[in-house]
């Protein structure tokens, strides 16, 4: 096939994968188990072993990081995260390359015959999502790999991804988010989490609200699994066994020494920015832990190596004058927040884009006291509903408003609006921090990132 028609074909299945999206949020592991089953049930084979990782937040930086450990020691590696940025095939990966978009194309055209007949046999058409963790787990098998960290798409009891039974599972921590499929009280929260929870698979949490732990342990009980906790502070479950981590400096940066049930590691700089990143790194380790026990061998030179080869854009990302950051919800906009402060550069300029089923006034609340304006724009998705309500919001907070639909003239806009006479210490502005979706971030990077947006810069 030459290239124009793989390129054809790519497009093909990536247009029958976002037709999909039709089919909404359908939560239940019944079609999944059901479409696997006719696959031949890759993921159930000896290998790949599998690494599940859920949490509210930080579950994608833990997830990359445990992903380039086990590459370093020498694993054959599978990564499966959501959302992309840029392009479908990054969701999928071995030893850090996305899925060829010819074998993406290939194995959509394989799927859909199974698609039909399920439907014709009286099952509902699976989801988008799920359609691509079917997809990726026949990759992950014909492809020979090693240990696949999956990380949970939503929730995690009737979350795609739950037909595994992993090794390790790991649940980072418990916040508000998704609050209308999961619930609206931690605890509710947490128990949809904790189906991830398998039996006898030891479970790793960095979670400290003593609600959520109790949630957490009482599952873990039932069910015969081992509890390993990462802990700085805050409440220790006596039951548990402790990883501990301490702030360090490292190299002149904040950095973690972390106290492991196997060893000591460190002290290292998280690759990845912001102090939010050092919990992350910790718990990392204690999964790598984990699934070192699980014969998945590796060493402290082999942390270090794979460290060095992180990378997680739209993450405290900075490129030129802007940072970008995939904050969405409370606990992302609090880390982000504690991010500014601790960088010292004064007040922002925003570019704020959210998806209606956030919890937008409250981000606005931490957010808005670091604004010197906010440039509000419309998220890239069927989600973003009434978004222009989230300029009336930061106006009680905020004297700069704008509303600027198209994502590109708001970065524009944000731009002109650091435009001035430079700082009395002959620092230039701070950098413009966009911010409240991941799908909204991914836009502006990618804008950001070529030619055209930095000709839309240069016109004034």
């Amino acid at each position: 096939m030459d290239r124009k028609a793989q390129d054809a074909a790519f497009d093909d299945a990536l247009a029958y994968l976002k037709d999909l999206t039709k089919f909404g949020f359908n939560f239940g592991l019944d079609r999944i188990t059901e479409l696997l089953r006719r696959l031949g049930d890759p993921h159930r084979k000896k290998r790949p072993a599998f690494i599940h990782i859920g949490g509210t937040n930080g579950k994608g930086s833990t997830s990359v990081m445990t992903a380039a450990v086990l590459q370093a020691a020498g694993h054959r590696v599978g990564l499966f995260t959501s959302p992309h940025l840029h392009c479908y095939t990054e969701r999928t990966r071995i030893n850090g390359q996305p899925i060829p978009k010819a074998t993406m194309a290939a194995l959509i055209a394989e799927l859909r015959p199974h698609l039909e007949a399920m439907v014709a046999g009286g099952f509902e058409h699976p989801t988008e999502f799920e359609v691509w963790t079917a997809l990726s787990l026949l990759y992950f098998d014909r492809q020979a790999v090693d240990v696949v960290v999956l990380e949970v798409g939503l929730g995690g009891a009737i979350d795609s991804t739950n037909v595994v039974t992993p090794i390790v599972a790991c649940i980072t921590n418990v916040s508000f988010d998704h609050m209308d499929y999961l619930g609206t009280t931690l605890p509710e929260i947490a128990a949809v989490k904790a189906g991830i929870v398998k039996a006898g698979v030891p479970l790793v949490t960095a979670s400290d609200d003593a609600a959520v732990l109790a949630v957490l342990l009482e599952k873990a009980r039932s069910v015969g699994a081992p509890i390993i906790q990462v802990v700085r502070r805050g409440p220790r479950l006596t039951s548990a066994t402790p990883v501990k981590w301490y702030p360090v400096t490292a190299r002149g940066r904040a950095g973690i020494l972390v106290e492991g049930r196997l060893g000591f590691y460190g002290p290292f700089t998280p690759p990845l920015s912001g102090k939010h990143q050092q919990v992350n790194l910790a718990t990392a380790v204690a999964v790598l832990e984990a699934a070192k026990e699980k014969g998945f061998d590796w060493r402290p030179d082999h942390l270090e190596a794979g460290l060095r080869q992180v990378i997680w854009p739209g993450r405290l990302e900075r490129i030129g004058p802007f940072l970008l950051d995939g904050a969405h919800n409370v606990a992302g906009a609090l880390s982000l927040a504690a991010s500014l402060r601790e960088e010292g550069a004064g007040k922002h300029v925003f570019v704020l884009g959210m998806l209606a089923d956030k919890e937008r006034e409250r981000v606005v609340d931490i957010l808005a006291p670091l604004a010197d304006a906010i440039v509000v724009t419309r998220p890239n998705s069927p989600r973003a509903g009434e978004w222009q309500a989230l300029a009336s919001l930061a106006a009680r907070r905020c004297d700069r408003v704008t509303v600027v639909p198209d994502i590109g003239e708001a970065l524009k806009t944000a731009w002109l609006l650091t435009q001035g006479p430079e700082k009395a210490d002959g620092e230039g502005p701070a950098p413009i921090v966009v911010t409240g979706s991941l799908y909204m971030v991914a836009e502006a990077r990618g804008m950001i990132l070529s030619h055209e947006c930095n000709r839309r810069f240069d016109e004034k």
